[in-house]
């Protein structure tokens, strides 16, 4: 759990974390490959948080005495099976997102990297690789995970 100023003052389980909304630190990373287009996933239907929802990026909660650096490089293993210790993160920005579902201070990352990937931790239903015209269609039909559409999509230069 964090203050606003991103200070941990208290470390408690994911459950409580999420039964009381409690601010804590996230992080996403965009996924492109080295075309331009955007790696975007339909989440599972059994995820704590925004079930079924779209998102634009691998993600999650940083762990306690975790780094933000070394929470992107797990989620980005844990989710779509890539553990690449060269793959360069490079940090786009962050910040501060709160709704009825989450309170949640972010970091966001970009990657460049075409797979392969897996998904063996059942987080992830479906899969796509999309230009900006394709998001955009696809974000006036589907619902998409509102804090990485708040927090990095408007720092990701998709053309």
């Amino acid at each position: 759990m964090v203050d606003d100023d991103d200070r941990v003052v208290a470390v408690v389980t994911r459950a409580e974390m999420r039964a009381r909304r409690l601010q804590h630190r996230g992080v996403s990373v965009a996924v492109l490959g080295t075309d331009g287009r955007l790696l975007v996933h339909r989440r599972a239907d059994t995820k704590d948080v925004w079930p079924g929802m779209w998102d634009i990026a691998a993600g999650g909660v940083v762990g306690a005495g975790e780094s933000y650096d070394d929470s992107a490089r797990r989620e980005l293993a844990e989710e779509l099976g890539v553990d690449d210790p060269d793959l360069r993160f490079e940090p786009v920005g962050g910040g501060r997102f709160v709704d009825d579902a989450v309170a949640v201070i972010a970091r966001c990352y970009r990657v460049v990297h075409d797979g392969p990937f897996t998904f063996t931790d059942g987080e992830i239903a479906e899969v796509r690789w999309v230009t900006r015209s394709e998001l955009d269609r696809l974000l006036a039909t589907e619902t998409f995970v509102p804090d990485s559409i708040a927090l990095l999509l408007p720092l990701l230069d998709l053309g």
